[in-house]
């Protein structure tokens, strides 16, 4: 087993092929998963992520997701510098994104750094591998049709684990399959956008200078309005956010109707993760669709 500053030390060698001295090692985040380190060697701090997962992929699919946003969106996103697996620890090494104060115009620069990077597109939705969604696996199988995509790839995964679990009833599960025949005339046609695929405000942060940073993606191409309606499920956005987004990349008619609809796969991912208080949320939008 390593030793404390061993593990942190091999860290940076195997990012940089040196040993650094450190300056500073401090825990600033503790999750259900993951923890996050501040650590600080000679004029350079670094964000570590760490967790004991026995999937030894979670952080290279989080890293692959930071750099396809670096590389298309015109917002703040970490450097990825390493990650990898240390005996039975995960490691993510990225960039240290100084907090500051909200800059005067930082919801619309969020709203239409945002726009920007759902302009860029591809054939399919989906994406390249399938990635994690917090600790859960999200299949990214292609597929030409939106509705197929969100129902084979996102909802049905997801219902079917929390049935497995005995979170949701054999009765609600038919109901909720019973829902799919509505989708054909509710989603707007569009081409597939490259989404965050998690965008709550947890995962955005107020960097050094004001200006809004993305965090911890789930990244895929698809209906870019689910990015939208996930900002939406636990609110903390300001109105100029959509208001700027509008400007640059307007919305169809309908999306304040729509947004239930998008929401059922964040609140399946938090029923799986924390239990049955999400279900009711679930429950509402299928009695909806079928009454």
């Amino acid at each position: 087993m390593f030793e404390t500053n061993d593990f942190y030390e091999s860290v940076l060698f195997l990012s940089f092929g040196e040993y650094p001295d450190i300056k500073q090692i401090r825990l600033i985040a503790a999750g259900n998963v993951n923890q996050g380190i501040l650590l600080e060697v000679e004029g350079r701090k670094f964000f570590l992520k760490v967790n004991f997962q026995p999937e030894v992929e979670i952080f290279e699919m989080e890293a692959d997701g930071l750099n396809i946003m670096r590389e298309n969106c015109p917002l703040q996103v970490p450097k990825v510098y390493q990650f990898g697996r240390i005996q039975d620890r995960n490691f993510l090494l990225l960039d240290w994104i100084q907090v500051g104060k909200i800059g005067k115009s930082y919801w619309e620069k969020l709203g239409v750094g945002l726009a920007q990077m759902h302009m860029i597109t591809q054939q399919f939705f989906g994406y390249h591998t399938d990635n994690y969604i917090a600790s859960l696996g999200q299949p990214n199988s292609c597929k030409a049709s939106w509705v197929d995509f969100f129902i084979e790839c996102r909802l049905e995964p997801m219902i079917g684990k929390a049935y497995y679990e005995g979170l949701v009833s054999s009765d609600f599960l038919k109901k909720f399959r019973n829902m799919y025949k509505t989708f054909d005339n509710i989603f707007p046609k569009e081409k597939p956008s490259l989404l965050h695929g998690d965008l709550w405000s947890g995962n955005i942060m107020v960097g050094e200078n004001g200006n809004p940073a993305l965090i911890d993606p789930a990244v895929y191409y698809g209906h870019r309005e689910m990015d939208l309606a996930f900002s939406r499920l636990f609110g903390g956005f300001d109105e100029s956010f959509y208001q700027s987004y509008q400007t640059v990349f307007p919305l169809e008619p309908g999306f304040e109707e729509r947004v239930a609809v998008y929401n059922l796969y964040p609140l399946l991912v938090h029923l799986l993760l924390f239990g049955k208080s999400y279900l009711s949320g679930i429950e509402k939008t299928v009695a909806k669709l079928q009454s």
